[in-house]
C-alpha cells in the first residue's frame, strides 16, 4: 500500500469515526447517567438528518438546519423521556428497551409517510464544495470539515463534562445515581436533561452524515449499531471510551474496505469481538 493510499484512507477513517462519535459519545452518556439501552437513538439521528433536509428544502442553508434540526429532535426527545420513559424508571429495565425500540419502529414508519422510501441528498455549503490539499492528496473539503467539526464539538463536550457543575453531577450520576440524589439534586431533571442532550447530539450526526453521504429510512440501523459497538468496545458510560471506540471503527471500516472489498462491515464486528 503506498503512502498517498494509507493517508487517504487514513484521513477517510477518521471522518467515519468523528461522524460517529458524536452518536457513540452521546448513546454512552444516556446509558452511563440513565442505565438505558436507547435503541432509538439512531432513529432520532436519522430524523434529525431528515429534519434538516426539509429545512433545506424550505430555502434555508446547510447551518441553519444543523442548528435547528438538533434543537426540534431535542425538544421531540423532551417529551420522550417525560411521557414515556419516566414511568418506566422504577420498573423492569427490559420495559425500557422494548419502549426504545418501539419508538424506534414509530419513528421510522413516520419517515417513511412523509418523506417515502427513496434516498436523498442534503446540500452541502458552497463554501465546502470540491476538494482541499493536504500533503500533496487531494480530500473532499467537507470530509475535512466533518472530522475537525467533530473533533471540537467532542472537546466542548468532554470539557462540559469535565469542568462544568452540571459535568460533576453527570459524571457522579454514573457512578452513583443514588448518592447524587441523596444529596438533593434531582435526578429526574437530570435524566431529561441527558436523553434531550444526547438526542441532539445525535440529531446532528444525521445531518453531517446526510451531507457527507446519503439519507434514507434505512439508516438508523446503521447508526444504532455503529454507536453500540464503539460503546461496547469503548466501556459501557466512558465518554472517552465511546470516542476511542468509534474511531477505531472508522478505521477498521475503512482500512477493512481497501484491504478486504466487500468485507470492510465484517472486520468492525472483529474488531469487536477481539
Amino acid at each position: 500500500m503506498s503512502f498517498d493510499l494509507f493517508f487517504t484512507n487514513l484521513l477517510y477513517g477518521l471522518t467515519i469515526g468523528s461522524a460517529l462519535i458524536l452518536i457513540a459519545s452521546s448513546l454512552s452518556i444516556i446509558f452511563g447517567v440513565m442505565g438505558l439501552v436507547n435503541f432509538a437513538h439512531g432513529s432520532l439521528s436519522m430524523l434529525g438528518a431528515y429534519l434538516g433536509y426539509s429545512l433545506i428544502l424550505w430555502k434555508m442553508n446547510f447551518w441553519v438546519a444543523l442548528a435547528i434540526s438538533p434543537l426540534i429532535v431535542g425538544g421531540i426527545a423532551l417529551a420522550i423521556e417525560g411521557f414515556t420513559l419516566r414511568p418506566l424508571y422504577s420498573k423492569d429495565p427490559l420495559l425500557q428497551f422494548f419502549l426504545t425500540y418501539g419508538l424506534a419502529m414509530i419513528i421510522g414508519n413516520l419517515v417513511l409517510y412523509f418523506w417515502g422510501a427513496d434516498p436523498h441528498g442534503i446540500d452541502k455549503p458552497l463554501s465546502l464544495q470540491g476538494p482541499v490539499s493536504i500533503a500533496g492528496i487531494f480530500y473532499p473539503k467537507f470530509r475535512l470539515f466533518v472530522f475537525l467539526f467533530s473533533a471540537v464539538l467532542s472537546i466542548v463536550l468532554w470539557l462540559f463534562i469535565a469542568r462544568t457543575t452540571w459535568g460533576i453531577i453527570l459524571r457522579a450520576g454514573i457512578h452513583n445515581r443514588e448518592l447524587v440524589g441523596a444529596f438533593g439534586i434531582n435526578m429526574s431533571t437530570v435524566y431529561t436533561l441527558v436523553f434531550a442532550l444526547g438526542s441532539a447530539l445525535a440529531a446532528i450526526a444525521g445531518v453531517i452524515l446526510g451531507a457527507m453521504r446519503n439519507i434514507n429510512p434505512a439508516m438508523d440501523l446503521d447508526l444504532v449499531v455503529g454507536g453500540l459497538i464503539a460503546v461496547v468496545i469503548g466501556g459501557l458510560g466512558s465518554f472517552r471510551g465511546a470516542v476511542l471506540g468509534a474511531l477505531i471503527i472508522g478505521l477498521s471500516e475503512s482500512f477493512g474496505a481497501q484491504l478486504w472489498p466487500g468485507f470492510s462491515k465484517f472486520t468492525v464486528y472483529i474488531v469487536m469481538v477481539a
